[in-house]
């Protein structure tokens, strides 16, 4: 039975299915899902006897606003997520049926045929990546300030939440503690691999820790300087010396597309190998104590059996847990009907003191789930009540 369920309706043609399909097909293959099976997408004859307990998302492409009335009607009643699209010189009051009309829409783009930006929505509204789209600019003031202001300020335009030194922690705050955080808790490093990029302690730390982190890197090589071999691995743009306005930036416009587009399917592989990772880890330890892993549902729930033969739920994140995400696994576990106080497990390298606080707090104050740190999961799950 499908974990997770996507439906493609209205006026797209068979090729823009099948890109979209290919698109998600590519950045859910890291996850270790197979399209078809684990994941299974619909058209609108496939609406009605859909998996009411996978996690589901459609997408509306616009054109004649009564293509596959019934089928919006249906996921209208069941208050199922649909997301209203159109070209990009599309006109979402005469190509959406007026029903979908209330929900946030997205246009697509001409320089993105491959709909990477609608496959990551997609993938968000599934659970499978997650919301807050976090990238960490790591760069050199002196060399390319003018390019770090210009993305930071396009790359918040396409919703990414773009964490920036200068912008981003407020005065009186504990510099590199809050540095060091947001970059552990984001999805993806933006680097820009300047000439003189690691000869300051702070860059070679920022990359350093994003690889040991598990956090995967786009870096932005500039004009006439050689790629960095520290971050080789990395997804890698070279600039050209004819497209720069100036020496630290900015850079063109369509050159920023291009980031923006790359970072899609750089934070899909990023978020996958780190949730991986925790599931690594939560495997393991429960082998070590005596329990298993007997099965895993929708939204990345994980069917535990305990060395005492009790059964919980855990659902392991990427990122730190935030009061909101406590409540959304609360909420996904009452609805799924599992019974038990559901865990949520998460990779605690990096997170600040307040965090830590306010976590405790958390714990000591919300009872309907849990929060265990990854590294120390087998531990407290022997003495788990």
């Amino acid at each position: 039975m499908s974990l997770y369920e996507l439906a493609i309706l209205g006026n797209a043609s068979q090729q823009e299915r099948d890109r979209l399909t290919a698109t998600i097909t590519d950045m859910t293959r890291d996850f270790g899902l197979t399209i078809g099976d684990d994941l299974v997408i619909l058209d609108a004859g496939g609406i009605s006897g859909r998996n009411r307990r996978a996690a589901f998302a459609a997408a509306y492409f616009g054109g004649d606003p009564d293509k596959d009335a019934a089928a919006v009607a249906e996921l209208i009643r069941t208050s199922a997520v649909v997301i209203p699209t159109v070209a990009s010189g599309g006109d979402f009051e005469t190509e959406i049926p007026e029903r979908l009309r209330t929900a946030n829409g997205h246009r697509r783009r001409a320089n993105d045929p491959e709909m990477n930006e609608l496959a990551a929505a997609l993938l968000e509204c599934l659970g499978l990546l997650r919301v807050q789209r976090r990238v960490f600019l790591s760069y050199r003031r002196t060399e390319s300030r003018a390019a770090a202001l210009q993305l930071h300020d396009r790359l918040l335009e396409r919703t990414f939440d773009v964490f920036l030194d200068t912008h981003d922690i407020r005065p009186g705050q504990p510099f590199q503690e809050v540095l060091f955080h947001r970059l552990c808790d984001s999805d993806v490093l933006l680097m820009l691999d300047t000439p003189t990029y690691f000869a300051r302690m702070w860059t070679r730390q920022e990359l350093g820790r994003a690889l040991a982190k598990g956090i995967h890197i786009l870096r932005v090589v500039w004009p006439g300087h050689e790629p960095t071999p520290e971050a080789s691995l990395a997804e890698t743009l070279l600039l050209d010396q004819t497209e720069m306005e100036g020496p630290d930036g900015p850079i063109p416009q369509t050159r920023v597309d291009e980031i923006a587009l790359i970072l899609e399917k750089v934070r899909s592989r990023s978020i996958a190998a780190r949730y991986l990772a925790v599931i690594g880890k939560l495997r393991e330890d429960l082998t070590r104590i005596g329990g298993s892993i007997d099965a895993i549902g929708s939204h990345r729930a994980m069917a535990i059996t305990l060395p005492t033969r009790k059964k919980v739920w855990a659902y392991p994140v990427v990122g730190f847990p935030t009061a909101e995400l406590l409540n959304d696994v609360a909420d996904k576990a009452a609805k799924a009907d599992q019974a038990g106080t559901p865990i949520l497990v998460y990779d605690e390298v990096g997170m600040s003191q307040p965090w830590v606080a306010h976590l405790k707090w958390l714990d000591d104050n919300i009872k309907s789930v849990r929060a265990l740190k990854a590294s120390t999961i087998g531990y407290d799950l022997v003495a788990w009540e």
